[in-house]
């Protein structure tokens, strides 16, 4: 029976990796927005982590798993400092708050932006 058990998670980590890289390249093809794709891999590829660690419980699996975690949060820090620094209301004024944009878009039409 755990024989058993062992080999039907191990058959949906490999399905769930395959979704993910899927779902991932869908995410990015449909919405451009690499970040957004990122995010969509990275949560399917941790669950799929984690299914294959309830299969097989060993030291190598958790490594990964713990890898995977570790690799998702630092790659969402970093997409989301780079999304701050090329905002375009960057850098802060002397006040502290960011520049308005509502005069650019007085001045522009909606369609030039």
């Amino acid at each position: 029976m755990r024989v058993l058990l062992d080999e039907v998670t191990a058959l949906a980590a490999v399905a769930v990796c395959a979704t993910a890289l899927v779902a991932g390249a869908l995410t990015l093809v449909r919405t451009r927005r690499p970040g957004l794709a990122l995010s969509v891999l990275l949560d399917l590829l941790l669950a799929a982590g984690l299914l294959w660690l309830s299969g097989d419980r060993e030291w190598q699996a958790l490594a990964t798993v713990a890898a995977i975690v570790a690799l998702r949060r630092l790659l969402g820090a970093g997409l989301r400092t780079g999304r701050r620094s090329w905002s375009p209301g960057w850098p802060r004024t002397r006040a502290g708050t960011l520049r308005s944009l509502s005069v650019d878009r007085l001045v522009r039409p909606a369609w030039r932006l």
